[in-house]
């Protein structure tokens, strides 16, 4: 998966941080969730009002029968809504 951090700010996306990460299929063909936690640094972005905080995630692949789904089937499956913390100035 590569996972972004963008602002919008009408059609113009302005990048702030990008990763990637693989994640395995759980070996008992199980469907629960995966956790996952990442920490990125990037720039201080100017904002101004309407513009929004984009966190994008985009598979890398299609070839096997299953996909990563940000939180799952929620607290059933053991997930939880992705969310960004953003630090304090």
């Amino acid at each position: 998966m590569t996972f972004e951090i963008l602002r919008r700010r009408g059609a113009e996306e302005r990048p702030i941080v990008r990763w990637e990460h693989h994640f395995d299929p759980l070996p008992d063909g199980s469907y629960r969730a995966t956790p996952y936690e990442a920490t990125a640094d990037g720039p201080s972005v100017g904002v101004d009002e309407g513009d929004l905080l984009v966190l994008r995630y985009t598979g890398q692949s299609a070839s096997l029968p299953m996909a990563y789904v940000p939180n799952g089937d929620g607290a059933t499956s053991g997930g939880r809504i992705p969310y960004i913390d953003l630090p304090q100035r």
